[in-house]
């Protein structure tokens, strides 16, 4: 089989065999895999993969998922040939919750991520919750504008308006994610807020300890931080596979 065949859409380059683990990074609500173009490719041995998922970037014509348990089923299908050595599953603000859902299905049929990290988003049963969830289409394209100087894109109205469908599908799915009693992850949690997160407060994010077994962690920074790869964000998330 070849490279192309394995990997399919769900990454712009295929994962190396040589990684001695893996921590699939799930895009932000809006955004594709190039969200993660100022991460590297690989850490002391750890690569990160950056999944690419439907309706945005270049598939942008497939049908995006209508909810985060319709992800969960078909990336983690997707995911399995490249479960072969320790693993995590990194989502920031909506797509922690992804993120989540798709750790669930994998420590339900195997092999389970060594780690979940979720960063900047309340549980599952705390939710649906975040201010963009009441923004309207002009409110999502200052977010949208935010996000993309962030990550070193010039934030042309051309590009905001072909993304912001994609944002509103996004927020969409988040407000119908209700879930009053969540699965107990098999696997440890790590909760990461960070200090200045004006959308969701560290102090917030205590919920996650009854998902699982959870780590707490406190970062430096904004709501857009980890777009920018810090430093103590790799080495944490590189610890907490190996």
């Amino acid at each position: 089989m070849t490279a192309t065949a394995r990997r399919g859409k769900w990454f712009l380059k295929e994962p190396r065999a040589d990684a001695s683990a893996r921590i699939f990074l799930l895009p932000y609500s809006g955004c594709g895999a190039t969200m993660y173009r100022q991460w590297p490719s690989m850490r002391d041995g750890v690569e990160f993969c950056a999944v690419q998922l439907p309706g945005r970037e270049n598939r942008m014509r497939e049908p995006a998922f209508d909810s985060y348990e319709q992800m969960a089923l078909a990336l983690a299908e997707a995911l399995r040939p490249y479960l072969d050595v320790p693993f995590g599953l990194f989502g920031h603000c909506s797509s922690a919750l992804a993120a989540f859902e798709t750790a669930a299905r994998l420590c339900e049929t195997g092999p389970a991520p060594a780690r979940l990290f979720v960063s900047s988003e309340v549980a599952p049963q705390d939710g649906p919750y975040g201010y963009f969830l009441g923004l309207d289409d002009e409110g999502l394209s200052r977010e949208l504008a935010g996000l993309l100087i962030g990550m070193g894109v010039q934030p042309h109205p051309g590009l905001i308006d072909l993304t912001l469908g994609v944002l509103r599908h996004d927020v969409d799915v988040n407000k119908r994610y209700v879930k009053p009693d969540p699965p107990v992850l098999s696997c440890p949690i790590t909760s990461i807020g960070w200090r200045d997160d004006y959308g969701v407060e560290p102090r917030l994010m205590d919920g996650w300890s009854r998902c699982g077994e959870t780590q707490t962690v406190l970062f430096d920074g904004g709501h857009y931080e980890f777009v920018g790869a810090p430093d103590g964000l790799l080495d944490l998330l590189v610890r907490g596979v190996r």
